[in-house]
């Protein structure tokens, strides 16, 4: 059986790429940012693993609002990067492991998530600056094989944090049984608070932030019992990103703890925030679904 290794969650905005590219990560303003992922480096070094199950929002680079499905999983021998500008670099491809990706979307079928599942499919700066940020010294050959799970968070009507996490449920118990020997980390990515435009354009809520991440290690529920409009009341329009998180939290097994929690504000006008989770090494049963 695969066995999940850990969680990571870490926010995705396109100027954390165009850091990177101007050799901005040692100065005052991204430095905390940067800094958060040396714990996750060293964690990588150890943990080992080989897949990478990335939950995120696509920005209109694969979907756009004419054709925006709720839920969309990645089944391509490869994924390609593109050109979104921000100055962030086009990425090498990355490549998948379709077996896995198949074996989640019968999973999620059987369990009622009708799903799309694309065996072509672009990746935005949301999959593609998390794994750089977790492997910077990729180079052209990444250490692991991905799949791709883009969750709306952009065209209403938007799915409910309590339907994100019963999908995390069904995706960690779909990894748990599939019949590998692989070890799979699950990240999210997206958030936290912020918005972009209307009357809030730069609204960070710092004392929610800091209760989302107190709150999805020991008491998930809190925040997969909130509504749509209660997080994006208290996050941000953009801040809604957090149903990623919800959804990884979901696929986790019981016996977790936090090995790294950052929290960093200003990042971009987002509460910037890594933080990282690793499993009990024994296999172990899902939380249960709300």
């Amino acid at each position: 059986m695969a066995h999940i290794v850990g969680g990571l969650a870490t926010s995705h905005v396109p100027s954390i790429g165009a850091a990177i590219a101007r050799n901005e990560t040692e100065t005052p303003y991204w430095k905390p940012f940067f800094d958060a992922f040396k714990p996750v480096h060293t964690w990588l070094e150890h943990a080992r693993p080989d897949i990478a199950v990335v939950l995120y929002n696509d920005h209109g680079l694969n979907f756009f609002l004419n054709n925006l499905p709720t839920f969309a999983l990645g089944a391509a021998a490869t994924y390609q990067n593109a050109d979104e500008g921000w100055g962030i670099p086009i990425l090498p491809s990355f490549t998948g492991e379709p077996r896995l990706s198949w074996h989640l979307a019968n999973a999620l079928v059987e369990q009622e998530f009708d799903i799309s599942t694309c065996q072509e499919m672009l990746v935005d700066h949301a999959f593609t600056l998390p794994l750089k940020l977790m492997f910077p010294d990729a180079g052209d050959h990444w250490p692991v094989k991905v799949v791709p799970v883009s969750i709306n968070s952009i065209q209403h009507p938007l799915p409910r944090p309590h339907r994100c996490w019963n999908f995390g449920t069904v995706i960690g118990e779909a990894i748990r049984d599939w019949q590998s020997d692989a070890k799979v980390v699950v990240v999210a990515t997206g958030g936290l608070s912020h918005q972009l435009d209307g009357t809030r354009a730069g609204f960070i809520n710092a004392e929610f932030d800091r209760f989302c991440l107190d709150s999805i290690i020991d008491r998930p529920e809190l925040l997969a019992r909130l509504s749509t409009a209660e997080i994006i009341e208290k996050a941000g329009s953009q801040g809604i990103e957090l149903m990623t998180w919800i959804a990884m939290r979901g696929a986790l097994p019981k016996g977790i703890h936090q090995v790294s929690s950052t929290y960093h504000v200003p990042v971009s006008n987002t509460g910037g925030a890594v933080l990282l989770l690793e499993t009990a090494h024994q296999p172990s049963a899902a939380l249960e679904r709300v």
